[in-house]
């Protein structure tokens, strides 16, 4: 009896997944980010930030938060723009991608 509620209750979890991915129809993408010190002449520091994912996609700020900040934004318009021409959002390679269907929350703490 324990092995058909277990089976019920997959089956349900399943059904659930698909139904809000029908709903919802999105997916999470996770990029992985790399953020550099990257001090100027004058030795004022500031960091350097890409996505070794998205091709070109780079940032800086004069804080590690403010880099971060500014690659968010980066990361959307990128993604915007390769939706606007009709372009695949990169899902790989696994180590600089992740790929979510179903509702996700993330956090960098």
């Amino acid at each position: 009896m324990k092995e058909f509620a277990t089976q019920v209750s997959q089956r349900y979890t399943e059904n659930m997944r698909r139904s809000i991915r029908k709903k919802v129809g999105r997916k999470t993408y996770v990029f992985k980010v790399v953020l550099e010190e990257d001090p100027f002449d004058d030795g004022t520091m500031a960091y350097h930030v890409y996505v070794p994912a998205l091709k070109s996609c780079r940032s800086w700020g004069y804080t590690p938060e403010e880099a971060l900040h500014n690659i968010r934004e980066a990361v959307e318009a990128y993604l915007e723009d390769l939706i606007k021409h009709g372009e695949p959002i990169p899902e790989g390679p696994p180590e600089l991608v992740t790929v979510f269907t179903e509702p996700v929350v993330a956090a960098t703490i």
